[in-house]
């Protein structure tokens, strides 16, 4: 079932890249805001160099008006079209587009056509590192097939670069570093949120899964009297159960807050207000919370795990030992450092303001243009 042409082409003779932003579907998780970051700002710098050619889910279509595209659906699933593929490819005519953006490791879809190149981005391994001493073949099985039909590699930080080196056979094939964007901060809520009590408040932010690793924060605030510690984020998970079970056998029931998801604003609130925002995690393929931290101007304090030590640049606190007496000691030290040296607030907001939209967007269309050949472009 050869694929039917994208639904406009407004630029004839400009070679046509397709970008997979089938994870519009779930426009609240991270990968969800990836792909509508990148599908905007690619259309706002596409040039005579390529045409973007946007693979998107139902219902995704309004959010980018009069831009080429075609849908997502089941036939287009790999592993429909593994099957299918030999039988349509006697039929098929010169190659429909002159790329094609797998933009994440977990895609299901790949262009029928084979000659088609592939631009594969892989945002982590952090399966590889959230059980220590197991390598989950099934995962990594898949991520080299994927890896052996692209023609280039795209991650978002050097951690993750040096890590698909080291348990993916590239095959000698190239691997760019393209670091993402901060979104534009929302405006903050114009009062306390109603669920935070008066007082000093300690922050940490994420859906509440075991690699977040909030309950070390529980032993810290025995050696830290007096702030209150606000966890936000999606609590209705085993580990949340988990954190509140501990909460509640700690008698800590008044000092920490666990309101679950919050609204933007209220974040932002969060975010702006703190004592300080603590990010202990274990896995995190960027670590966008640390970079939000940032640009309120707040101190931030972190693990020096995966790619979290190369985003922060330099401007947090490493908690190296997670425990309590120890991260109390380094918060301390850190807020005392903060406080003698103002001027450390404006450098982690400025290296912070560094991760734009629009620059992942044009790292990217360097990539797809440095695929296409120049005889594409002139013949396409």
């Amino acid at each position: 079932m050869p694929s039917p042409p994208p639904s406009s082409s407004s630029r004839p003779g400009v070679p046509r890249v397709v970008i997979d932003l089938e994870k519009l579907r779930h426009i609240n998780c991270g990968l969800g805001r990836f792909s509508l970051h990148l599908g905007h700002e690619i259309l706002a710098l596409a040039d005579e160099r390529f045409e973007p050619v946007l693979f998107l889910p139902d219902g995704a279509a309004e959010r980018f008006a009069g831009a080429a595209r075609i849908g997502v659906a089941p036939w287009r699933k790999e592993a429909l079209q593994r099957f299918y593929r030999p039988l349509v490819r006697p039929v098929l005519g010169p190659p429909a587009f002159a790329a094609w953006h797998v933009t994440n490791q977990m895609s299901r879809y790949l262009p029928l056509d084979p000659r088609v190149p592939v631009v594969l981005t892989i945002h982590d391994l952090n399966f590889l590192h959230e059980a220590p001493g197991e390598t989950p073949a099934r995962k990594l099985a898949d991520i080299q097939r994927k890896v052996d039909r692209a023609a280039v590699v795209v991650t978002d930080s050097r951690f993750v670069a040096d890590d698909v080196a080291r348990h993916v056979d590239l095959r000698g094939k190239p691997v760019h570093v393209v670091p993402l964007g901060v979104p534009e901060p929302p405006r903050a809520a114009p009062e306390r949120p109603a669920f935070l009590p008066p007082g000093p408040f300690l922050f940490t932010v994420g859906n509440c899964l075991p690699h977040k690793n909030f309950h070390v924060l529980l032993d810290l605030l025995g050696h830290l009297p007096g702030p209150r510690l606000v966890i936000a984020g999606k609590k209705s998970t085993p580990y949340g159960a988990f954190l509140e079970g501990e909460i509640a056998a700690r008698g800590l029931r008044e000092r920490v807050v666990m309101p679950g998801e919050v609204s933007d604003g209220d974040r932002q609130w969060l975010y702006e207000h703190c004592e300080a925002f603590l990010f202990p995690s274990l896995t995190e393929g960027f670590g966008f919370p640390v970079l939000e931290a940032m640009l309120a101007g707040r101190p931030v304090f972190l693990s020096r795990r995966t790619s979290l030590p190369e985003v922060s640049g330099g401007h947090g606190e490493f908690l190296d030992v997670f425990e309590g007496a120890a991260m109390a000691a380094v918060v301390r030290a850190g807020l005392a450092r903060r406080e003698a040296q103002p001027h450390l607030a404006e450098a982690a907001r400025a290296h912070a303001a560094g991760f734009s939209w629009r620059r992942m967007a044009r790292g990217y269309a360097d990539v797809y243009a440095a695929l296409v050949p120049p005889a594409a472009r002139k013949s396409a």
